[in-house]
């Protein structure tokens, strides 16, 4: 089965959630292992570490990470979405302590039945239990747990302010040091936006960027893009060559942003009193991609198709058109069967010495005559 871009995208994102948790799990037990020296000293409350239960213990606090991790993306990410960021933290933070209490009633007795080698339901295990409850040894289980759910929210928090990518990319030192890569843009320019800016005023025109940025999103993710920028009313989107014409992702894009926003035409007028539409470019070239900044670093891509890019997006309202591209790039893509392509001539680029031959695209209608 195939897995679509978003599910790809969402397991990566998972992924690092149950790594911290089985990463701080080997630490806290490897520092209560050395504390405790010999096991004869193991308090009454604790469960000695044996092969068994060491396997048993790590395979649930990664389990825990990623049940973690799925709750986050899936949920309290969107339900806490336009909180403040302590809000956020503090509010995640007593849901997850509550989650854990709920989990150590159900995993610590099983625990101690594998220890006492008898049935979950014998006297003996719920008595260890109650013990454990009120010791030493459960307050530095939940110091342990918070700390590793501490670190996991600030994780999620980071990576999504940074965006997933980016984040990995600087993990891995992968753009370290600058590595030439060619790669797909698309520029896309919000529609009179001056005017709905003028008319909805600062923080009423913010709402409404926001909002629809974030319903852009899906369809970006959908198609394997990456958010490079955001420019004010601008969005900036960029794919790996590979990604960007595989299946034509970088034109189904745009036609699922586009089909997306018009899903949610009558929450914007009902809201704002405006629609917003958008028109956009696309172009494929060799990029240079590094961190650069000293005060504040992100990844950087520099060279001459991104001006291309710009320069083909600011010819939109000149010809009429919602979507402009560039030839060199239709040549990459396999379009007939499902757009039509209608040819626009050898454009010259404004403060550039080049000419580039540039093409319109749209959507060929199911119930279109062929």
């Amino acid at each position: 089965m195939k897995l679509s871009a978003i599910t790809k995208r969402n397991i990566i994102r998972v992924i690092p959630f149950g790594i911290i948790w089985l990463v701080f799990g080997c630490l806290f037990l490897w520092i209560e292992y050395a504390a405790i020296g010999d096991q004869t000293n193991t308090p009454e409350s604790a469960i000695k570490i044996e092969l068994n239960i060491l396997f048993f213990a790590l395979t649930g606090i990664t389990i825990i990470g990623l049940i973690v991790g799925f709750i986050e993306l899936k949920f309290l990410s969107k339900l806490f979405e336009k909180k403040a960021f302590l809000v956020k933290i503090s509010s995640k933070f007593i849901i997850y302590i509550a989650f854990f209490l709920l989990v150590i009633l159900l995993t610590y007795p099983l625990a101690a039945s594998i220890e006492l080698d008898t049935s979950i339901l014998n006297k003996k295990v719920w008595d260890k239990y109650f013990t454990f409850f009120f010791s030493i040894t459960n307050l530095s289980s939940m110091v342990q747990l918070s700390f590793s759910l501490f670190v996991s929210l600030l994780y999620a928090e980071i990576s999504e302010n940074l965006g997933q990518n980016v984040l990995l990319n600087f993990f891995t030192g992968k753009y370290h040091k600058p590595v030439s890569e060619t790669r797909i843009f698309m520029f896309a320019d919000m529609k009179s936006s001056t005017s709905i800016a003028e008319s909805l005023g600062h923080i009423k025109y913010f709402e409404f960027l926001r909002s629809y940025y974030f319903d852009l999103s899906e369809a970006i993710l959908k198609n394997y893009g990456e958010v490079y920028q955001y420019i004010g009313d601008e969005i900036v989107i960029s794919w790996t060559l590979k990604k960007g014409i595989r299946e034509n992702s970088c034109i189904k894009c745009f036609f699922n942003m586009k089909s997306d926003l018009f899903k949610r035409k009558n929450y914007y007028m009902k809201e704002y009193g405006f629609f917003p539409d958008f028109k956009a470019a696309l172009h494929f070239g060799e990029v240079t991609t590094g961190e650069i900044g000293a005060l504040k670093k992100e990844i950087f891509f520099t060279g001459d198709v991104l001006n291309t890019t710009a320069r083909i997006q600011a010819m939109c309202t000149e010809l009429g058109e919602d979507l402009l591209i560039s030839e060199s790039l239709t040549r990459l893509l396999n379009l007939k069967s499902d757009f039509h392509l209608k040819p626009l001539g050898i454009k010259k680029m404004k403060g550039k010495s080049m000419n580039i031959e540039v093409l319109s695209v749209n959507e060929i209608k199911e119930n279109e005559v062929l």
